[in-house]
This record gives C-alpha cells, sequence and structure tokens, in this order.
C-alpha cells in the first residue's frame, strides 16, 4: 500500500468464502444444484490395467458428463448421487431455510450446498447468523458431512469453533438410497440450535478474558511457526504477516467497540485466517479454504485454545 495514502475503505467479497454461484432463490436443493451446474450423475466403470487385465475388487467413479475421473473406490463403494445426498435439507425448507450457493471442489470430488438458517442470533451485541454446509465426497475419502457455521455478520468472521460441549460437525451414513426422514432434519436444526447456545456461552466467557497488549503479542508470536534457522525472507515474510494480524486486532473497525478481550482477539484471528490472502497464492487457494469451514480451520482453533489457558 502506498504511504501516500491517508484514508482507505474497503469491502469484502460476499459470501464469505468467495465461491459457487448464488443461487438464493432455489426453492429446493434440486433447483439449487441446477442452477450450480452440479445436475449431473457419478457412474462406475471397473478399471482395467494398461494391456486390458481387469483389476478386481476395484471400480473408478466417473462423472457422467465429461468423463473425469473423481475417484478409485472398492466394489463395497455405493455411489451416493448429489440430488440424492442433498435432498434432505428439503425436509429443513418448510422451517425458513435459503439455499444461498452451491458448488465442487477438487474437480468435482467434493461437492457443496450452503444453507442459511432462519434463526437470526444476537450474542454480546453482535448479530450472529447460522449457516448450514452440505458437503458430500465421490472420490472414497469420506460421507456426506453436514458442518455448523456461524458468520459474524458485520464482519463476515467465521466462529466455527471446537467446542467440547456440542459438535459443529457431523456425518451421514453413505449408502447406495438415502432417505432421510423429518425426524433426522429435525435432529440437525436440534445440533445446530445446541451449537448456537454453546458458542453464546463460549462468547461471553471470551469477552471476560481481558488481554493486555503484551499478552496479545505473545499469542500472535504463538500462532505462528518457529524457524530453526530462518532466512532473512523467512523473517520478513513472518514479520508482514504478525503486523497484520495485530492491525486486525487493533484497528479493525468493527471490533472498536468490543474491548479489549478474548472474543476481539478470537475475531481478528478468524479475520486473519479467512480474509488475509497467502504469501503465495495457490490456484485452489479459496477451495481449500473453503474446505476448512467443514473439517476447521486449525489457526481458529489453536488461538481458542490459547485464550482458554488465559
Amino acid at each position: 500500500m502506498s504511504a501516500e495514502v491517508e484514508t482507505m475503505f474497503y469491502t469484502r467479497e460476499c459470501p464469505w468464502h468467495g465461491l459457487g454461484t448464488r443461487v438464493e432463490e432455489a426453492p429446493n436443493s434440486r433447483a439449487a444444484l441446477q442452477l450450480a451446474g452440479l445436475d449431473w450423475k457419478v457412474i462406475q466403470k471397473p478399471i482395467m490395467t494398461g494391456n486390458g487385465q481387469l483389476i478386481p475388487g476395484f471400480r473408478a467413479n466417473i462423472r457422467d458428463k465429461d468423463s473425469q475421473v473423481l475417484g478409485v473406490v472398492t466394489n463395497r463403494y455405493k455411489v451416493v448421487q448429489n440430488e440424492d445426498a442433498f435432498a434432505f435439507t428439503d425436509a429443513l425448507l418448510g422451517e425458513g431455510i435459503t439455499y444461498e450457493t452451491a458448488g465442487s471442489l477438487q474437480d468435482g470430488k467434493r461437492t457443496w450446498i450452503l444453507a442459511r438458517l432462519p434463526q437470526r442470533y444476537i450474542i454480546s451485541g453482535d448479530e450472529i447468523t447460522p449457516y448450514l454446509v452440505f458437503m458430500n465426497a465421490h472420490d472414497g475419502t469420506g460421507a456426506i458431512k453436514v458442518a455448523m457455521t456461524p458468520i459474524r455478520v458485520v464482519c463476515m468472521n467465521t466462529l466455527n469453533l471446537a467446542l467440547a460441549q456440542a459438535k459443529r460437525c457431523w456425518s451421514a451414513a453413505h449408502t447406495g438410497n438415502i432417505q432421510f426422514k423429518i425426524e433426522d432434519a429435525k435432529d440437525t436444526l436440534f445440533r445446530a440450535e445446541t451449537y448456537m447456545k454453546e458458542l453464546g456461552k463460549t462468547v461471553e466467557e471470551l469477552r471476560r478474558i481481558k488481554l493486555s497488549e503484551q499478552k496479545v503479542m505473545e499469542y500472535i508470536d504463538q500462532l505462528f511457526p518457529v524457524y530453526d534457522s530462518p532466512t532473512s525472507l523467512q523473517k520478513k515474510n513472518q514479520a508482514r504477516l504478525k503486523e497484520d494480524l495485530k492491525a486486525r486486532y487493533f484497528d479493525a473497525p468493527d471490533l472498536k467497540h468490543v474491548g479489549k478481550n478474548g472474543y476481539r482477539f478470537l475475531n481478528a484471528v478468524s479475520d486473519f485466517a479467512t480474509h488475509a490472502k497467502p504469501l503465495r497464492e495457490r490456484a485452489n487457494y479459496k477451495e481449500c479454504l473453503f474446505a476448512k469451514t467443514v473439517e476447521g480451520n486449525a489457526m481458529i482453533d489453536r488461538a481458542y485454545e490459547l485464550l482458554k489457558t488465559a
């Protein structure tokens, strides 16, 4: 940034992850998948060696529209099509759920659909919107996963903490014919509600953790790797990243009212972990970042662990 700049305004992309096709008007999951270009099927084909011999016990999962190989699986693996994997979310639609985005990761190996729950939460004066991410895997790496992702509306920071008292992520069985019942959908909402209640308690606890400037800098140091014999470039890059995180804690306009406490620090770390561009921006940078929405962000979890020991 030029030193000549006196004032500056910026805004982040919407939605927070910057991926997918916006499908806000989709009436159901099938329409959302069509709008996002995910209305394709997975077919299975036998695997042959170069000289034409069948490899027993394994099959290839292939996307029908372009013959893209999505994964190699055993004969026990049963395909769950996108429309079947996400159909059970329609049971929630009557409660006011809105489909917002959908897309694929890793060339179709994973597909996802994101829904915004209708509830509006005010936690310690902040509006928090709960989202559910539904992800299906076609490469044999796992089941259908559902993850809770609360978003602090004013800044689009994710607050997907690994809470001991409430699960944030859960899975559905990967069977060939998924017929989720209404009660299963209600259970999903119940788990989401439980997580939001526990998050509210956690935010209050974090607000009570007062942090000095020295303590903030100590935590920032602990969030970055320690090199045995760092090069001058490594020192320079790490110093720049630390200054970036420091600025997000001390200077962010949306955190001025929060006070110098654990909740402010966690938001600064979330802001850095989910919005700061990496030193080397790879082609799949955003895809990897979004995948952490389901699996969890190690940096945010580490910051939360540090604060719990304060």
